[in-house]
């Protein structure tokens, strides 16, 4: 169950916004096997002057950065996949995959409380964490 944040530097419409959520998050199916129904991803819109980037982008207003916070235990080739999905389908909305960042943070199973507090080593997940 990663969580995602997807931080950009112009506003979007809301059907822009939800095609951006939906690919990150179809990305994490594709690459992480995650359930589908396991979507917790979200996209914050931040003022341009409050959000750097590096120099030399060609459309700036388009930098998009994704973190990702997961379980650890994914492949490394799994997380290739994971940000050839995410580029991919992000270019797919008009954002060019040299404006895109992407930050994967893993943490083991025992530091995240799911389901009621529980400890998410303690709990069938429902699906397989080492893809």
């Amino acid at each position: 169950m990663p969580s995602t944040l997807i931080e950009v530097r112009r506003r979007y419409t809301e059907s822009e916004e939800v095609a951006i959520i939906d690919a990150v998050h179809d990305a994490l199916v594709a690459a992480f096997q995650i359930p589908p129904g396991d979507k917790h991803v979200r996209l914050l819109s931040h003022e341009p002057h409050r959000f750097s980037y590096s120099p030399g982008l060609t459309n700036p207003e388009r930098y998009t950065l994704v973190t990702i916070d997961c379980f650890a235990g994914r492949s490394v080739p799994a997380k290739r996949n994971l940000y050839r999905e995410i580029v991919t389908r992000l270019e797919d909305l008009g954002i060019p995959s040299g404006h895109i960042t992407i930050l994967l943070r893993e943490s083991a199973l025992e530091n995240w409380g799911v389901r009621g507090g529980q400890a998410a080593c303690d709990i069938d997940l429902g699906f397989d964490v080492n893809v």
